[in-house]
């Protein structure tokens, strides 16, 4: 229709703990009057966007900034079959505090995206529980079991659309803007020497999956290698889906220094989450007016 107001889209992107800065992205482009009428998330872009999208934004912002490493641990079911994490707590939680509604309930367009282990293939999740693909979604190989969907058994989005541009562009989106969680960080996988670093919480977790180095070098646990090596390929996909899948503005958040298990350091993140709509504002309003 001649006139219309075009469509904008908002991919939020995977990358684990730092992906509480999506919702600083959120958070100042409402301040500056700019609102999706689209949203698309993979793995921790899934888990806030549909927050977001069923208006919990604020308490979802609440929860994460007073997580201290000990409520995350809580959170942590462990498992020795398919994950080193089941997943059901963190999202029997997010059930019952944030999203337990059906696709169709919600009141903006919103999807997700989740890779079929058995083919590679990637599964857009829009229809159904928003808890159980978020859940999919997030269902990062190794780290948490897979989750049993509509006879399909999904992992983590990430290994197949890190940062969902197509998928917003195909839910009628005519501008996107995408959040690339990984542009500044494509391993930065640290040997450490000595003592760990303060609250370090992940070397009091998973402790017993390290092993010491030659020369009293601590060689990184199974976690840690197996994080590193999953956001490398994340890295690598992202980047080359979109050269071919461009967003209208790319926002870049500088979160090398957090790591992908600190999700105790979401006020850190969401600021930084600010800061990247800050730095592309020009951007954004060149992109909505043209």
């Amino acid at each position: 229709m001649a006139g219309a107001k075009p469509k904008l889209g908002i991919a939020l992107g995977s990358g684990s703990a730092r992906g509480w800065a999506h919702i600083g992205v959120l958070r100042a482009l409402a301040e500056a009057g700019v609102e999706p009428d689209i949203v698309c998330g993979c793995s921790i872009g899934a888990f806030v966007g549909a927050a977001y999208v069923n208006g919990d934004l604020a308490k979802l912002e609440d929860w994460v900034t007073a997580l201290g490493w000990k409520d995350v641990l809580g959170m942590f079911d462990v498992s020795l079959r398919g994950g080193l994490i089941k997943g059901e707590k963190l999202i029997e939680f997010f059930s019952r505090n944030f999203v337990d509604h059906d696709f169709s309930a919600l009141p903006k367009p919103f999807a997700c995206v989740a890779t079929d282990l058995e083919t590679g293939r990637e599964i857009w999740l829009k229809e159904g529980s928003v808890a159980a693909a978020v859940r999919a979604s997030i269902a990062l190989p190794g780290l948490f079991t897979p989750s049993e969907h509509d006879g399909r058994l999904l992992v983590d989005g990430g290994l197949v659309n890190p940062v969902p541009v197509s998928l917003c562009r195909a839910l009628g989106a005519d501008i996107v803007i995408a959040v690339d969680l990984g542009s500044d960080r494509a391993g930065h996988l640290r040997r450490r020497n000595g003592t760990p670093p303060p609250d370090n919480w992940k070397q009091r977790l998973w402790q017993r999956l390290g092993r010491n180095g030659a020369n009293g070098e601590e060689l990184p646990s199974l976690v840690e290698v197996l994080m590193a090596s999953i956001h490398i390929v994340q890295v690598r996909i992202s980047r080359s889906r979109l050269a071919g899948e461009p967003a209208d503005v790319a926002l870049e958040p500088r979160l090398a220094q957090i790591g992908l298990m600190d999700y105790h350091r979401g006020a850190e993140a969401i600021d930084e989450g600010r800061a990247a709509v800050e730095r592309m504002w020009p951007g954004i309003r060149y992109a909505l007016e043209n």
